[in-house]
């Protein structure tokens, strides 16, 4: 399977005549036809052939450009059903790619990333309800949705503070140990804000908040998936120039450092201390950004979006595509949140269809809906089996070792020895 897949789609030998028929096929399907999903699932899988498209990353760019702004919401803005999806991927694949800077760039499992989530969503939902009246004098509040955009900021800054408070005690450990103690701490965080609605009632508690206000801009209101579609792939256009940014960086190569082997960065002069807690605040600052959007979009929230489940499938998202791979971990949050939103759903009301026409006769328990986690469990084992680096692995970057030896700073002395020897 490892063999034909590389076979395939090694150094992108797709013709672009190939993509371009393929776009246009599963396009005009997905205008003609309502509610295909192997039409819908066609679009979606073509910005991943455009991806392995032999041609320049120009003409890739603009393709890829082409059918996220104008091929899906030309041929299926009509359609709320579509946009709805399309708007739910969009919010897992921007998680998901916050998630990737600490565990794919900095190599630190966390297994409570959806916490940063929830301080994002609530940092909104408070004071876009009227709930801030409980506990902030003048009945000012709910905010208009004209604060929804400068609340984006706000849940990047929350969550980022979220993020080092996260940071600070667990610098001490790692693997295992740090595995369990994110855990706890995305666990904390969910029961704080369900039981925050006293001795002053900030979160409301279970009974969440609701109606939380849709954004709006120059006296537009916002509220319906296609608006929402373009949010998220504003932001997600944003995450992914971080990402990339950050990965070239003097601060992402000491992530992959402490990744690699955190006793050898830090003989090199690299901080632990500051590399790591600038993992969780950046990583989690997306997280933030993300949860104002999804409180926004779902006009209500309450604590039981932000389970522990969460904060794994959107690990598996990552692990799926491949850690530390931006194109992968795009395709992981993608295909993972298209199967469980739309696939199994679809395949569940099918079989359902089968059983009122008498063909099939099929249990409740064996509804495929209710199987997402074994599934995901299965598509692990495979992964591991027989990609274990993920569907798109990431790319180390060559560097000319002779360009190096011969450039100005080669003689010179860094790190500790640097220290040691006063730089001569």
């Amino acid at each position: 399977m490892a063999n034909i897949f590389s076979s395939i789609f090694k150094d992108k030998k797709i013709p672009l005549l190939f993509t371009i028929i393929w776009v246009a096929v599963f396009s005009t399907a997905l205008f003609l036809l309502d509610k295909s999903v192997i039409a819908f699932m066609g679009v979606l899988f073509s910005i991943i052939i455009v991806y392995y498209t032999n041609t320049s990353k120009t003409i890739r760019f603009i393709l890829g450009a082409a059918i996220l702004l104008l091929i899906i919401p030309l041929v299926a803005g009509d359609n709320r059903y579509y946009m709805e999806v399309a708007s739910q991927v969009g919010i897992y694949v921007a998680m998901a790619l916050g998630l990737n800077i600490v565990v794919g760039f900095a190599g630190l499992l966390d297994l409570g990333y959806v916490a940063f989530f929830a301080a994002g969503a609530y940092a909104y939902a408070i004071f876009a309800t009227s709930q801030a009246n409980e506990f902030i004098p003048g009945n000012i509040f709910p905010l208009s949705g004209d604060w929804f955009w400068p609340f984006l900021i706000v849940g990047l800054i929350v969550a980022a503070v979220f993020g080092i408070l996260l940071g600070l005690p667990v610098l001490r450990v790692k693997g295992d140990y740090l595995a369990i103690v994110t855990l706890g701490f995305g666990e904390i965080i969910r029961i704080i804000f369900n039981n925050l609605d006293k001795p002053i009632n900030i979160t409301n508690g279970p009974q969440g908040l609701t109606p939380i206000a849709s954004p709006e801009l120059f006296g537009l209101k916002m509220s319906t998936p296609f608006y929402f579609y373009f949010i998220t792939l504003f932001v997600i256009a944003f995450i992914v120039l971080a990402n990339i940014r950050f990965e070239h960086s003097r601060l992402g190569r000491a992530w992959i450092a402490v990744r690699e082997d955190e006793l050898a960065a830090q003989s090199m002069g690299i901080s632990l201390l500051h590399t790591k807690l600038a993992a969780f605040a950046t990583g989690a600052s997306f997280a933030g950004v993300v949860g104002v959007i999804f409180a926004a979009k779902q006009t209500f929230v309450d604590p039981t979006s932000f389970t522990l489940m969460e904060s794994i499938g959107i690990l598996v998202m990552v692990i799926l595509g491949g850690s530390g791979s931006i194109p992968g971990v795009v395709l992981g949050a993608a295909f993972v949140t298209v199967l469980q939103v739309q696939l199994l759903k679809e395949f569940s009301n099918f079989l359902h269809s089968l059983q009122q026409a008498g063909v099939i006769d099929l249990p409740s328990q064996l509804d495929p809906s209710k199987f997402q986690r074994m599934v995901f469990g299965i598509m692990l084992i495979l992964v591991a089996l027989y990609r274990p680096n993920g569907l798109i692995p990431a790319k180390r970057k060559k560097n000319d070792i002779d360009g190096i030896k011969q450039s100005g700073f080669a003689g010179i002395k860094q790190g500790i020895l640097a220290k040691i020897t006063g730089g001569k």
